[in-house]
């Protein structure tokens, strides 16, 4: 089993279930054996995409049709489309992290062994949270694809594709974690809607993205540490260079501490000097 390759077939698979179920695959496969998933040639390894698989990058369904951010409409939880389009929403973002996990472990070599055992478990779990969540949508008449999505999280993961501390800084620990954020008050909502259910499987991908965002934090901060390089004073850097966005509150203080944000990162995000 080489991991890597397998990571980067897996990223090129369009069709969700099946992406799905391999990365759930990959994940048990490396947590039954997790001494001798990796060797050191297969981490060293420098990975590259044929043209062929430089244009099916990322694999994906033909559905749902991807439009910039400010064109997704905004719908309201309490009526039942409404409800249908913000889990879609958040099984969109799911099925994203999936392929950005992914393509951290096939994409960037050198790295220890848990790194990429780090990612692969990532992998495994965005795809047990996009099943949760488009079962939960397949029992209120609609699936995935049925509407209209943004591609911000691939966008910013392609940004970042020649820089992993880069990567690290913008995607796990700045834009997936807006989800710390937001879930809280999307369950509020979703709780007066009545949908029990879906507060229970947003309580499954909170638990988890707390780790996720942990493990970039972790593999930023030792970028950083390997470069010599202050990782709070970079940071503001790195946000304005690949024209990331500015997060504003409210944060979610308690997550983003339990998921290895220090008093410093969260002054930035607040805006104290």
């Amino acid at each position: 089993m080489n991991c890597r390759h397998q990571a980067l077939r897996i990223l090129l698979e369009p069709d969700p279930a099946v992406k799905a179920a391999l990365s759930l695959a990959l994940q048990q496969a490396v947590k039954a054996n997790p001494g001798a998933f990796i060797t050191d040639a297969e981490r060293q390894e420098a990975l590259s995409l044929t043209p062929e698989q430089q244009a099916a990058m990322p694999g994906r369904p033909a559905r749902p049709l991807l439009v910039p951010a400010k064109q997704v409409p905004s719908r309201t939880p309490f009526t039942l489309e409404g409800r249908a389009a913000l889990l879609h929403a958040i099984c969109h973002i799911e099925f994203n992290a999936i392929n950005l996990a992914l393509d951290a472990v096939w994409r960037f070599a050198g790295m220890p062994a848990e790194f990429y055992r780090d990612w692969l478990q990532v992998a495994g779990e965005e795809a047990l949270h996009f099943n949760l969540l488009h079962e939960h949508l397949t029992s209120i008449g609609w699936r995935y694809g049925d509407f209209e999505a943004h591609d911000g999280l691939w966008t910013m993961c392609d940004k970042t594709k020649d820089d992993i501390l880069a990567r690290m800084a913008l995607v796990p620990r700045t834009l997936e974690a807006r989800g710390l954020d937001a879930t809280p008050l999307i369950q509020d909502k979703l709780t007066r809607a009545g949908d029990l259910r879906a507060v229970e499987i947003l309580n499954v991908i909170l638990r988890d993205e707390v780790g996720h965002v942990r493990i970039g934090n972790h593999w930023f901060h030792h970028l950083c540490n390997e470069r010599g390089l202050n990782a709070t004073q970079i940071y503001p850097g790195l946000v304005k260079q690949y024209e990331a966005p500015r997060l504003r509150p409210p944060f979610n203080e308690a997550a983003r501490k339990a998921a290895g944000f220090t008093e410093d990162e969260l002054a930035f995000l607040l805006g104290v000097d």
